[in-house]
């Protein structure tokens, strides 16, 4: 009897401590959930390497270190932070000078350029695209992917980071087996880019969790206009009425089309308020990204040195924030235990990686806007797929919006080589920024 009241009164003592600890996990579990609570998770992460390296920075230019350094660390910290040319306008001209010799190529050969540019984008993200919604909307472990049972991958900063480790390694073999220009942008500068790099793929795999597929390449598909403004905003480019119009059209006929040809036959997801914030967030990002990459070839460099310092730094962020979580183990332990999500993550970033080498080359010989508008073309290429494959029919309207998008790139083909005649025959001075 004794005994029995002594562990009646043990078990009694110890469920409020069992109940308290059952709490407190599912509390913290319930704000692990909430995407809100991940994000600013992410960037505090961030936030303690670049605080630091930001310090950093004004440390070396407040002692003029340029001229007073000396030591084994003088190279390292000259490329970080200053560079190996100076700031004159010279460096306005790289860009410039290097577009317009590509302008004044043959037409011929500009066509078969922007041919072999966005075949390569269609492929790599084509395939990429329907990984992305394998690995974030399906179960593994079970053995019919989507079955009760199985368990699902959460962790998108994970997915980030494996497609920047991988697209850092050919970079940095290519540098290393092919001759590169001299590099002459600061290093610190990559990190801007990779910073909105890093949030933009972020969004896009978070925000599957929330949205349909459909209603995330409706939001891709008319983001022309936004990376018209970023431009604006970020390189202080000026554009003509036309370009304004074209994108607008490019916007609405894809829109229009994707509207007719999607079906409600993707319930898994249903759109939510969170869902729209992250896609304006991921819009937003993706857009800076694309135009600071652009006034970043300013300097002289190649696509891959871009590639390379890019993913440097959004390695180092990636990896820094998943250690700070404690997520890195346990996506490296999730990979271990289903090894169909490890054949996803790698051919995931495979594709990303030859994905990024056709954005910087397209970005460097055509611009951020025409870049953008052939990852428009490829939302409704995927939606052609899909009903090539899957026998989805094309509504009157679908069509009517694919027309519409032909005839605005017919447009802005057509104005574009107008004005490279009258640009010849005027002669004007090709200089005009300071």
């Amino acid at each position: 009897m004794p005994s029995f009241s002594w562990r009646l009164v043990l078990m009694l003592g110890s469920w409020p401590l069992a109940l308290a600890e059952s709490d407190g996990s599912s509390l913290l579990e319930g704000w692990q959930d909430m995407w809100l609570f991940r994000f600013f998770l992410n960037i505090l992460g961030y936030a303690t390497i670049i605080i630091p390296g930001y310090f950093l920075i004004s440390y070396f230019k407040r002692i003029n270190y340029l001229e007073t350094g000396r030591g084994l660390c003088f190279p390292l910290i000259k490329a970080c932070v200053f560079g190996s040319e100076a700031k004159t306008g010279l460096l306005d001209d790289v860009s410039v000078t290097s577009r317009n010799d590509a302008e004044s190529s043959s037409s011929t050969r500009q066509a078969v350029k922007l041919v072999f540019c966005a075949a390569g984008l269609q492929a790599s993200y084509l395939t990429w695209g329907v990984l992305q919604e394998r690995v974030m909307t399906r179960s593994y472990g079970v053995g019919e992917a989507g079955a009760e049972g199985g368990e699902r991958f959460k962790d998108s900063q994970f997915l980030v980071f494996m497609n920047r480790i991988l697209a850092l390694t050919v970079a940095g073999l290519w540098c290393a087996l092919f001759k590169q220009p001299r590099h002459g942008a600061p290093m610190y500068k990559y990190s801007f880019a990779s910073l909105s790099n890093v949030l933009s793929s972020w969004c896009q795999y978070e925000a599957l969790k929330y949205i349909s597929f459909p209603t995330q390449v409706l939001a891709k598909a008319s983001k022309v206009i936004p990376v018209m403004l970023m431009g604006k905003l970020v390189s202080h480019k000026t554009y003509e009425y036309w370009e304004y119009l074209t994108a607008a059209l490019i916007s609405v006929g894809v829109s229009m089309f994707l509207l007719a040809s999607s079906s409600d036959k993707h319930p898994s997801t249903v759109t939510t308020f969170s869902g729209v914030f992250i896609l304006a967030g991921y819009i937003v990002f993706d857009s800076f990204t694309s135009n600071w990459q652009d006034n970043l070839f300013k300097h002289k460099m190649s696509s891959v040195q871009m590639m390379f310092g890019v993913n440097l730094f959004s390695c180092m962020l990636t990896v820094g924030s998943l250690l700070e979580q404690g997520a890195f183990f346990n996506s490296v332990s999730f990979m271990l235990r289903h090894s169909e999500f490890a054949f996803h993550a790698v051919l995931l970033s495979v594709c990303s990686a030859c994905g990024q080498l056709f954005i910087f080359y397209t970005i460097g010989q055509f611009g951020a806007a025409v870049f953008t508008i052939i990852m428009t073309l490829r939302q409704a290429f995927a939606i052609l797929l899909s009903c090539f494959l899957y026998g989805h029919a094309v509504s009157t309207v679908g069509g009517f919006g694919v027309g519409v998008v032909f005839l605005a790139l017919f447009l802005r083909i057509y104005a574009r080589s107008r004005l490279k005649k009258a640009g010849k025959r005027a002669a004007p001075p090709p200089i005009q920024k300071v």
